[in-house]
């Protein structure tokens, strides 16, 4: 599975060549790969500070990011891994907050690929050992890391000593990875996204969770039991309710926190999330303070992101401008609550392994018109895909010409690689 890295620097270029021509050898599963990698290059994922691994189908990068708020704001150095990238690979990996610089990162990536030539890593497996590798080489006080895909066979599951787990949202996604036949996992499809998820926890560090239907909660229940993981569940252990503030409670008192500058009540769901993992782990200290500081602080883009008036925005005609690389039903219904009762326009490029209906579906009632627009370097879906009203264009700037002069705000969604073109193309790049 190549990700389609690029860098305008050519030490870092070379490397990405070397890591996009990368592949799973068909059949393969597992961690015994990624071990022997990690074992040839010392072993640094055994070397880490205090590190909270999250999992999930959505909102598991927008919790990794106020978990790394947070952390920052109670004044520690924070070293942090999120996937996908936007614009540039770097994003991946931040060390204290700033992006990996080009020189270290070509240098990382060079040692880890001429370390597991012989081993055929994958693209996700040499990307996991690198963020190890500089995560154990630069000193922090702890570690935040999101996990890819699944969480049970993700490349990042490897860590011993976590101070804690998280799950976020659990939903259909990745079907042909994580839904596969396999004996002795379970044949319900959100029984068998949470056995996946769940396959992160590691006892004694605390698992923390959100609430979910029953056949997704006994596999996690399962999981946490097996792993000898304390379980601390939503609307058992801890709860938060959403209005003009987050009301967070659990067995060590109430707190009342603001909501985040992120939009949308799932955001204010992810931060509760992020303030319950704090409080149920012992291994590092964050005040009530500090976890308000960095729920108004914390910076996501590509989730809900208005978007600055810039190059491309120029286009719209001076209407609003929001982007979300959304693109699983969950994800869709979350946009359609921000957007309930209002009136849109959609421009939509999705990849053609991913269901149309997930998007236009929940947003069917505040659709004004429909664009389709190819991601580059992607197969996606045409217009046809998205209803019969809906007319293909170009690009992401001839969809926004073409729009009539209502002032209806615009959306630009469907897929986390259009987000990055659509950033880089409006000069907002993430740092």
């Amino acid at each position: 599975m190549k990700d389609f890295a690029v860098s305008a620097d050519p030490r870092v270029q070379a490397q990405l060549d070397r890591l996009g021509a990368l592949s799973i050898p068909q059949g393969r599963l597992g961690l015994e790969t990624i071990h022997a990698l990690l074992d040839r290059l010392g072993n640094p994922h055994k070397r880490l500070p205090p590190t909270f691994h999250v999992a999930g189908t959505n909102g598991k990068g927008s919790t990794c990011t106020y978990l790394h708020y947070m952390l920052e704001a109670q004044g520690l150095k924070v070293h942090s891994a999120t996937k996908p990238h936007l614009v540039r690979y770097n994003e991946r990996i931040r060390l204290g907050g700033k992006l990996i610089s080009d020189e270290m990162l070509a240098d990382l990536l060079r040692e880890v690929l001429d370390a597991g030539e012989d081993l055929g890593p994958s693209f996700f497996e040499v990307t996991t050992a690198a963020i190890f590798l500089a995560f154990a080489r630069e000193p922090a006080d702890a570690c935040v890391i999101e996990v890819g895909l699944g969480g049970r066979l993700d490349a990042t599951n490897v860590l011993d000593h976590p101070a804690a787990c998280g799950i976020v949202t659990l939903g259909i996604d990745h079907e042909a990875f994580l839904l596969r036949p396999e004996a002795g996992a379970p044949e319900a499809p959100l029984a068998r996204i949470a056995f996946e998820k769940a396959g992160i926890v590691r006892g004694p560090a605390p698992l923390v969770t959100l609430s979910y239907p029953e056949s997704a909660t006994l596999e996690i229940e399962r999981a946490a039991l097996t792993a000898g993981a304390p379980l601390h569940m939503r609307g058992r252990d801890w709860d938060a309710a959403i209005g003009d503030m987050i009301e967070y409670s659990d067995r060590h008192g109430e707190l009342a926190l603001p909501l985040p500058t992120l939009p949308g009540t799932h955001q204010a769901e992810n931060a509760a999330l992020a303030v319950a993992i704090l409080r149920h782990q012992d291994r590092v200290t964050v005040s009530a303070q500090a976890m308000a500081e960095g729920i108004r602080n914390a910076k996501w883009p590509a989730r809900l992101q208005h978007l600055r008036n810039g190059p491309l925005t120029r286009h719209a005609g001076g209407r609003e401008v929001w982007l979300d690389g959304g693109h699983n039903p969950d994800a869709g219904l979350a946009i359609a609550r921000h957007f309930a009762g209002q009136r849109l326009h959609l421009v939509i490029g999705m990849l053609a392994n991913k269901d149309p209906r997930a998007l236009t579906d929940p947003l069917a009632e505040s659709i004004a018109s429909i664009h389709a627009v190819p991601v580059p370097g992607h197969d996606c879906h045409g217009p046809a895909s998205f209803g019969p009203s809906a007319r293909a264009a170009e690009s992401v700037a001839a969809a926004l010409a073409a729009l009539p002069g209502d002032g209806l705000p615009v959306l630009i969604a469907g897929s986390l690689y259009l987000s990055g073109v659509v950033l880089e193309a409006n000069a907002e790049i993430p740092d």
